[in-house]
């Protein structure tokens, strides 16, 4: 979260690190007291709960992929469930994050909601026979992500040994559920790889959809790569309205409240649907300040009272906290000349906590 919406913090940071630059390369061991480690973390902590409140700093796109209610890519911002889940690299690039790396986000749809993952690790048509290392793909149970049942996996060069390969029966079609244990030989899609049908030469491939990352985690250990391939639908007539393309379908829920619809309501004020990022209860996220149910509630005019005065707190501390580390500086300064604290020694005078 940026603080250049408020220029003391520039002040006091801009100050603090060139003069403690400098104490640094003359060899003076700086030690800071408690009382200046709380003057400094009081006025950064108002500052960043000032700024944290404007709606204006929740960011609604990441490249060309919009970032809508329940996503954020700034913390206090959509939904809490997804907190911290998806982030923007600083060329703006989409990333989504999981328990086995970060991967980048192709698309996200809202109205039928899922989010489309590439994995750099998996198979791709250039690798034709050539096999990289790889990883499973894999999610964190307790989020509210989960794999898409659209996407199909291709293993690729397995031994036979151990994965039970074999082109499933045509009752399998009908009854999928009890053919779970073995490894479709005959699939479409390894007869059609998309994009390059003829990139295997001499390796097998076949068709299983792991149902648990315990079991994909298992295919990997006897086969030497897989990919991901999903369906798309391309709205024209059945049965020819959707194709396979790789990538990886990661569906999500979509928990819009009445409170986040009255929040976001343009008559009530046209707020941003947040949170508390402390207790993680839903905020309105406004121009004027947070709201806990709309932005132009008649009931919020204390609310918003109360942001301002914040404003001219944080004004003053920080102002003060400019005043007090120059103070702190100018007094380190002075006692360069005499016997120097020994960092790192806890006593009475120098102690932290």
């Amino acid at each position: 979260m940026r603080l250049t919406s408020f220029p003391y913090s520039q002040l006091i940071m801009g100050t603090l690190s060139t003069n403690i630059a400098s104490l640094l390369g003359n060899g003076v061991c700086i030690c800071f007291s408690s009382t200046w480690l709380f003057v400094i973390s009081l006025s950064s902590l108002l500052l960043f709960n000032f700024t944290s409140a404007q709606s204006s700093l929740c960011r609604t796109t990441c490249g060309d992929i919009p970032i809508n209610f329940p996503f954020g890519i700034d913390d206090g911002c959509g939904s809490a469930y997804y907190r911290n889940l998806l982030a923007c690299s600083n060329t703006g690039k989409l990333e989504f994050r999981t328990p086995s790396g970060r991967y980048p986000v192709r698309n996200i749809s809202y109205a039928d909601p899922h989010i489309l993952v590439v994995d750099p690790f998996m198979w791709n048509c250039q690798d034709r026979d050539e096999f990289r290392p790889t990883r499973p793909f894999s999610l964190d149970s307790s989020t509210h992500f989960s794999l898409s049942t659209q996407n199909e996996y291709l293993f690729f060069d397995c031994r036979e040994d151990d994965v039970i390969i074999k082109p499933k029966p045509s009752f399998c079609e009908r009854f999928p559920e009890r053919c779970d244990s073995s490894c479709d030989s005959a699939s479409y899609l390894c007869r059609h790889l998309p994009d390059c049908p003829m990139a295997l030469s001499s390796s097998s491939c076949c068709s299983y959809y792991p149902k648990a990352m315990e079991s994909l985690r298992l295919m990997l250990q006897y086969c030497s790569s897989y990919t991901s391939v999903y369906w798309r639908t391309v709205g024209v007539t059945p049965p020819y309205d959707q194709v396979p393309e790789y990538g990886i379908r990661v569906n999500f829920d979509n928990p819009v409240t009445i409170r986040c619809l009255q929040c976001q309501d343009i008559s009530k004020g046209g707020g941003t649907c947040g949170f508390d990022t402390q207790t993680q209860s839903f905020l309105c996220l406004c121009k004027e300040g947070n709201s806990t149910t709309y932005c132009n509630d008649p009931g919020n005019s204390r609310h918003n009272k109360r942001v301002a005065m914040v404003s001219g707190t944080v004004a003053v501390l920080s102002f003060s906290g400019a005043v007090g580390i120059g103070a702190g500086i100018w007094y380190l300064n002075k006692l360069r000349d005499k016997a120097p604290v020994t960092c790192g020694v806890q006593s009475n005078e120098n102690r932290l906590f």
